[in-house]
């Protein structure tokens, strides 16, 4: 007989579905029976008592008590948001399936149904990502980025409440849990490139775990090509470069078949100055491909960002 299949979530709203997206895949691909259990992370408790989250404290902060779970033999499955995940391994864990991924742009939620372009300059823009702040800055509307945390009805709520006048969020997120009619914009990623891996779930398993070969039913070839490259992006990057980054990666067709086709860019936290590039490789080598794009960068200037000297102007190269 099977074994029952416990699978980890947080306890907020889009982690409970997003685990429960994959309990269900597991259910009906697998026929396995299985079950939920809520762990709380550090992230949530920061997020509960009002302590920000930046830089390189906010990495891995929601995926760490999941993880320590699934060692310890509390839970057999971890579900995470990939774009939360360390892009190092993590020893006696494995990424065992990256199911098909959700849309990975971001979107506006503004007041009066406006657009980011119709906000009149001085409107308060609320996200927590440095990323984000960039790239709002680089388009050069006048607005102001205000820092905010959260779950997705915090968000929300203040720009109902009339605190900022707009919010920036995951596309993904909001489908997950239903709330797209919320959306005033969708961002095309020549505004704004989406953080590497956002829209899509990863799958972990301990290594030694019969259930990984499994497990590997989920996976989706296409998905798991592009966050290969984009991760492979963000790695490479970290190496020599502190600068907000963006990556969307897609599987399209070629005149000689697929083709992977990775957009980047590294920008200063003011967004005035950036590096941004886009390369095309063979989707079988995915993290080969998304590190010589990064490998470009740097030597294009992105290591340099937010640092005295000059630093390659903001021009899109195909290499």
């Amino acid at each position: 007989m099977n074994r029952l299949v416990r699978v980890g979530t947080r306890r907020s709203v889009l982690a409970t579905t997003q685990s429960g997206t994959v309990a269900d895949l597991i259910a009906a691909r697998l026929g396995r029976e299985v079950e939920l259990v809520e762990i709380t992370t550090d992230g949530d408790r920061s997020q509960a008592s009002g302590v920000p989250l930046t830089g390189s404290a906010s990495t891995g902060v929601f995926v760490s008590a999941l993880r320590e779970a699934l060692v310890a033999g509390e839970i057999d499955v971890a579900v995470h948001s990939l774009k939360d995940l360390p892009t190092y391994p993590c020893e006696g864990i494995a990424l065992v399936a990256i199911p098909g991924r959700e849309d990975p742009r971001d979107v506006v939620v503004a007041r009066d149904g406006l657009t980011l372009g119709e906000l009149p300059p001085g409107s308060r823009v609320g996200t927590g990502s440095p990323r984000r702040v960039a790239q709002l800055h680089a388009l050069g509307l006048g607005v102001e980025a205000v820092g905010i945390r959260g779950n997705v009805d915090t968000r929300i709520g203040k720009v109902a409440s009339g605190e900022v006048d707009a919010v920036i969020l995951a596309r993904a997120g909001l489908a997950r849990i239903g709330r797209l009619d919320e959306v005033t914009e969708v961002l095309d990623p020549l505004q704004m490139l989406p953080a590497p891996g956002q829209g899509a779930l990863a799958v972990e398993c301990r290594g030694d775990d019969p259930l990984a070969g499994e497990l590997a039913a989920l996976d989706d070839p296409h998905a798991r090509a592009a966050v290969e490259a984009e991760r492979a992006v963000l790695a490479t990057l970290e190496g020599g470069c502190s600068a907000p980054i963006g990556a969307l990666a897609e599987v399209v067709e070629g005149e000689d078949g697929e083709e992977l086709w990775v957009r980047a860019i590294a920008l200063s936290p003011d967004g005035g100055l950036s590096v941004r590039m886009s390369l095309t490789g063979d989707p079988a080598d995915a993290t080969g491909v998304g590190a010589r794009l990064a490998a470009e960068m740097l030597a294009d200037g992105a290591g340099q960002l937010g640092q005295p000297g000059p630093v390659a102007d903001d021009a899109d190269k195909v290499r």
